[in-house]
């Protein structure tokens, strides 16, 4: 993508930081829009972005406070792929390498890279911070997210991490350096070119276009989702929430770069996800005759996406039985039929 292309897209929204004060407030105008929105200095009081913001080695010297000596999973990348992490041409293995680090051992190295250009990368990513480094959390809160919820933090050298979505709703503070973040709505997933469910980089699929220069023959569909996309660029202490099943590329601009965000699902009423009703749609509808396969998005879309309101609504709520509110029981009583559906009985 280049530079004229990025400087002509439309910037995701600003919200008034106060909403992050209050969870119910949050919930309400933030998540349930599903949209992505910008928080502009929401966290510049954190004390991890303040010792960020006083240097690196002030950053290194907060963080061991809270740092245990387990190891964690860092991508560590050829000076050639300038922290573009990604397949390879071949699209079976990956362009960097996998190895394992303790934390305070893969910032020296991140910082020793950042000193000197043309070094190799070193990003880690994805650490949950009650695990690598219990006290952390404490010491840097958020209202807007449930209590229970463990930030994670990511630390390294500049990267592009490869477009990608989540099956969570997202925080994500920059604490250190600057980043990029470039979206696209959902319903762009045909045009991203989405790879392998099974063969990732991280846990989640990622897009084999996004990134790529316009007019790529590989990827004709590309400018529909150019068309649909925003920019959000943060500085330390911004925030973006981002909702989830957004496609999302990261660009991490400096040197040194870390950002802590925050997944959880807002709406989850019990253990199931929708990803799992994906995987099991897929096996039970996806290759039946494409005639069949309308048959059953309409049924799919009056009784679970409800474009219409309620399958029932023309009945009283006493007759809508297992189709009532999940929060009166019908939850467990459709969960246990499925269940005995999936055993056979």
């Amino acid at each position: 993508m280049t530079a004229a292309a990025r400087e002509s897209m439309a910037y995701v929204a600003e919200v008034d930081v106060g909403v992050l004060g209050d969870a119910q407030r949050f919930r309400r105008e933030v998540m349930e829009p599903c949209r992505p929105v910008v928080l502009r200095g929401a966290y510049t009081h954190w004390p991890v972005v303040e010792a960020a913001d006083a240097s690196p080695e002030t950053f290194r010297t907060y963080l061991a406070r809270f740092a245990n000596d387990l190891k964690a999973q860092a991508f560590v990348g050829d000076p050639g792929i300038r922290g573009r992490y990604a397949y390879d041409d071949s699209h079976e293995g990956f362009n960097f390498e996998r190895v394992e680090m303790g934390i305070l051992e893969a910032l020296e190295r991140i910082l020793a890279n950042a000193a000197g250009p043309g070094s190799p990368t070193v990003y880690l990513g994805s650490l949950e911070t009650d695990l690598f480094l219990p006290g952390f959390a404490a010491d840097n809160r958020t209202a807007a997210v449930p209590p229970g919820v463990s930030p994670r933090i990511w630390i390294g050298n500049a990267s592009n991490v490869a477009c990608h979505n989540d099956n969570f709703d997202n925080i994500a503070c920059v604490v250190a350096g600057r980043r990029d973040f470039i979206l696209y709505p959902p319903e762009a997933v045909t045009d991203l070119y989405i790879g392998p469910i099974d063969h990732t980089m991280s846990g989640r699929a990622t897009s084999l276009a996004a990134g790529a220069m316009p007019g790529d023959k590989r990827f004709p569909r590309l400018g529909a989702a150019a068309e649909k996309a925003l920019m959000a660029r943060l500085l330390p202490g911004d925030a973006l929430y981002i909702p989830k099943l957004w496609w999302h590329q990261v660009e991490a601009t400096e040197s040194f770069n870390v950002l802590v965000n925050y997944w959880w699902d807002g709406f989850r009423i019990g253990p199931d996800a929708p990803d799992t009703a994906m995987m099991l749609a897929m096996i039970a509808i996806a290759e039946r005759p494409p005639a069949e396969r309308l048959a059953w998005r309409a049924i799919f879309d009056h009784y679970v996406f409800r474009p219409h309101g309620h399958p029932l609504a023309h009945l009283p709520e006493a007759q809508h039985g297992i189709l009532g509110s999940l929060q009166d029981g019908n939850y467990g009583r459709i969960r246990a039929f499925v269940m005995q559906l999936l055993r056979g009985r």
